[in-house]
This record gives C-alpha cells, sequence and structure tokens, in this order.
C-alpha cells in the first residue's frame, strides 16, 4: 500500500503561496503559506497535517491495543499538539480522553503508553513524544 500526497508553490518564501492536496481528495488544493504556518491565516501548513495524522494514528492505534485485550472503547479524543521552535519541531503531546467500559484508569494509561510508542507515526518519528491520558467515566 502506498498513500500520496502533493503540494504546489508559487513565489519566494514569505510572499507566495501554495496548495496541498491528498490521495483521497480529502484535502484537495487546500491553501497554505508563510502567514498559515508561521502567523494565522485560513489555510493549513505540514506542522498542523502533522498533528491531525499523529492524533489520528495513536487513537486507532489505542483502539487496535483495546481490542486485542477484548474492550471495546465508547468513545476517544484525542489532541496533538506540535511545538515548533524556530525552524525545529521540538516534541509532540498527545492528550487522550477515553470512555473504556471494565478498564482501570492505570491499565488505560498503559495501553496509551505503548501506543505513544509504537504507533506507526510515531515510530517514524525522531522528537520527543509525550502523552497524558483521562478515563472517563
Amino acid at each position: 500500500m502506498k498513500r500520496t500526497g502533493s503540494a504546489h508553490w508559487e513565489g519566494d518564501l514569505k510572499g507566495g503561496k501554495g496548495n496541498i492536496s491528498t490521495q483521497s481528495t480529502t484535502l484537495n488544493k487546500t491553501q497554505y503559506s508563510f502567514n498559515t504556518r508561521f502567523a494565522e491565516g485560513v489555510g493549513t501548513n505540514p506542522e498542523e497535517l502533522l498533528a491531525a495524522a499523529h492524533a489520528g494514528c495513536f487513537t486507532m492505534a489505542v483502539s487496535a491495543m483495546l481490542g486485542q485485550a477484548g474492550l471495546v472503547p465508547t468513545a476517544l479524543d484525542t489532541t496533538a499538539v506540535v511545538t515548533l521552535e524556530g525552524t525545529t519541531i521540538t516534541g509532540i503531546h498527545l492528550t487522550i480522553q477515553g470512555k473504556v467500559p471494565d478498564i482501570s484508569p492505570d491499565k488505560f494509561i498503559q495501553v496509551t503508553k505503548d501506543a505513544e510508542k509504537n504507533c506507526i507515526i510515531s515510530k517514524v518519528l525522531s522528537v520527543p513524544i509525550t502523552s497524558e491520558a483521562t478515563l472517563l467515566k
């Protein structure tokens, strides 16, 4: 299996603009620019896309690991925060809240720590990754 994404850019770094598309067309010529990356503006940026990809991958990994333990989550909600200092990503922090019947808070944290290290996206990153988990009732 191979997945693709593409980018188009016109102009210099600060004044230019571009768009990003994905194979699935979920992103289809979605705007990005220097301002959407380093300031504010309508559009996306690579770090935001990385955060969304990591949150999705991590959440699916938690679900899979719970399933291996015979548990089915009612809900899992994750936020990934990518920290960018200058032009360097210095870390990613994952925060997950879950509703999972018949699991202890300690077991839930254990599962999320395993997923933090072993989801597909985590495995390809060379930055520190941290997480915190809250089991909701």
